[in-house]
């Protein structure tokens, strides 16, 4: 029967079973859930099932034996309406969650979203026996990660092959980047940042005589390409990026396939994977060893630990380089289902110790290659009683 539990505690019984906790994520956590409801379903060991987001998401929750609502601040309320309508001080997340996961015997806390916070104090769920699932085992490692300049450098450290970029944080600095760099197909990227969100191709520009079209730009906007022109323009009359500069990156664009590899590992070494290519809307689902070969080594190199998710893309001679790591689960984890290997029961049966240590070499020769199409599903909610 599934519980609520929104911000409250009660204890359970000594011979409660051992439970997983999957905390918010960005966009897989409700297709994991599903996963695990499906393994717990032939499971011989009974496990217990965990989530929680700071909002409510019903969605997600459905696929839940119990749920919680995170503590967070919310940053949309004014200065004048905390003064008139004070509030308890919130306990910090990682706080709420660790003394949570101890009252319910969570044996496996993957964090998803807010994997530093956790991170920061993994002491303290290593002390209550919880294994703590971030995407690497140090703050210092999940920071090279998550900034892309730092994380390009340390794969050339390691001699791990790499898309070149150059950072740039001020229009001076772009320009000089780009009088040196201009000879090449070239594209544009945050330091930090998800879901492709700021990334652009520079178009040097499509002559039509002696115009260039650059409402192209803007009528076919999935090519994310805009005219460099404009594209300088734009960045140069910036009122956000006056107010709060944003680190970028110029790199060139690499036009070979791009790979994204879902990644089950442990303290730098890879358990299990799935890679995966996308021609139109089509999802190309199987196991590519020459994608592996680089993967491989960058799990190694940065100690990655949990679930993660890989993006590589080919240049011009057919060399797959990295482009970033992820340190959570991709949005199309659930699409590895389809190959006879869901990667999600693999992490989590073997982390809560239903299962042995996964093999690569036995995982690879499981999976089927498969395609798969997304498809959007309507989920009717109610009002959320308590926002």
């Amino acid at each position: 029967m599934k519980t609520s539990a929104n911000n409250s505690s009660h204890t359970l019984s000594n011979a409660a079973p051992s439970a997983v906790w999957l905390a918010e994520g960005q966009s897989s956590q409700r297709d994991m859930l599903a996963s695990l409801q499906a393994l717990k379903a032939q499971a011989k060991t009974p496990f217990n099932i965990i989530a929680s987001h700071r909002h409510n998401r019903p969605e997600i929750f459905e696929f839940a034996d119990s749920v919680y609502r995170e503590p967070y601040k919310n940053t949309a309320v004014s200065d004048e309406q905390a003064r008139l309508e004070p509030v308890e001080p919130l306990l910090p997340r990682w706080q709420f969650v660790l003394e949570q996961a101890q009252k319910n015997n969570v044996k496996v806390l993957l964090t998803g979203r807010n994997s530093i916070d956790y991170e920061a104090h993994r002491q303290a769920f290593d002390a209550a026996g919880i294994r703590l699932l971030t995407g690497a085992t140090s703050v210092a490692a999940l920071g090279a990660i998550d900034d892309k300049f730092a994380f390009m450098q340390q794969c050339h450290q390691h001699d791990i092959p790499v898309t070149a970029a150059w950072r740039f944080d001020t229009l001076a600095e772009l320009e000089a980047l780009l009088a040196t760099h201009g000879h090449q197909p070239l594209c544009v990227k945050p330091v930090t940042g998800i879901f492709a969100q700021g990334f652009w191709r520079l178009d040097w520009g499509k002559e039509t005589g002696t115009k260039y079209d650059s409402f192209e730009h803007l009528y076919f906007t999935e090519e994310k390409k805009i005219n460099t022109a404009q594209f300088i323009h734009a960045y140069a009359n910036s009122l956000m990026v006056h107010e709060r500069p944003i680190p970028m990156l110029l790199m060139p664009y690499l036009a070979g396939q791009e790979y994204s590899i879902d990644v089950v590992c442990e303290y730098g070494e890879v358990l299990a994977a799935v890679t995966r290519y996308k021609t139109g809307k089509i999802q190309h689902i199987g196991y590519e060893q020459s994608v592996m070969e680089v993967v491989t080594p960058l799990i190694k190199a940065f100690g990655c630990d949990g679930i993660v998710s890989v993006q590589t893309k080919a240049d011009d001679h057919g060399q797959h380089r990295v482009l970033e790591i992820n340190s959570r689960p991709s949005g199309g984890i659930g699409y590895t289902t389809h190959s006879g290997v869901d990667l999600t029961q693999v992490g989590i049966a073997y982390w809560l110790g239903l299962t042995d240590k996964p093999k690569l070499a036995d995982i690879a020769q499981q999976i089927t290659p498969c395609q798969v199409r997304s498809i959007m599903v309507g989920v009717k909610i109610e009002e959320d009683a308590s926002a």
